[in-house]
């Protein structure tokens, strides 16, 4: 049987122009990454995962760390978590890049870029 997904709900203000996707931690990683994360977009958390609003595609060339969950379209697995930080500014969206570095941080994960396309330039 497959758990039933749960869309988080996000406030009207801002609007979230970009889409929304959702970038899941567990919880007992959820207050550092708070912390460390420069600025914080709407973050939802339940008693099992914390959930940082990002916008659609953050995933595109990024393989996120493991525990870490990348949730497109922002629904989640499990019982609808509560806003717990609203957003920040005119964005409803956390920083994916620095969110991004901060979970491979706290999971001891080297961080993994695509590899680069070869280019000619003409001289």
């Amino acid at each position: 049987m497959e758990a039933a997904l749960t869309r988080l709900p996000l406030p009207d203000s801002p609007p979230a122009s970009l889409g929304c996707d959702a970038v899941g931690v567990p919880a007992r990683f959820g207050f550092r990454l708070l912390g460390s994360v420069p600025r914080n977009g709407c973050v939802f958390a339940d008693d099992q995962w914390w959930w940082w609003i990002v916008p659609a595609g953050s995933d595109l060339d990024l393989l996120w760390p493991l525990p870490a969950h990348y949730a497109r379209g922002a629904r989640v697995p499990g019982n609808t978590p509560r806003l717990i930080r609203g957003p920040h500014g005119t964005s409803p969206y956390t920083p994916p890049l620095p969110l991004y570095l901060m979970a491979c941080r706290l999971t001891d994960t080297a961080p993994k870029w695509p590899a680069k396309a070869s280019s000619t330039q003409s001289v």
